[in-house]
């Protein structure tokens, strides 16, 4: 799970889009990505095959996307 965090942590500065194309490249088929506002209120559920990308208004990933 180490190499994960460490692909999601370069995504930070992509757009939502671009980091939702990257991650589907270096994980085929292996997650559901969901591409959120900032803002967006989200379930509490732990889903191990989600990845959770948060976007700002201008649509740019503000933080390392999570597994879950």
């Amino acid at each position: 799970m180490a190499d994960v965090h460490a692909f999601l942590a370069t995504l930070v500065g992509q757009t939502g889009e671009q980091a939702r194309a990257a991650i589907g490249q270096h994980f085929p088929g292996k997650f559901q990505v969901d591409v959120l506002s900032e803002d967006s209120m989200v379930t509490m559920d732990y889903v191990p095959s989600r990845i959770r990308v948060f976007v700002n208004a201008a649509g740019v990933v503000t933080a390392v996307p999570q597994p879950g």
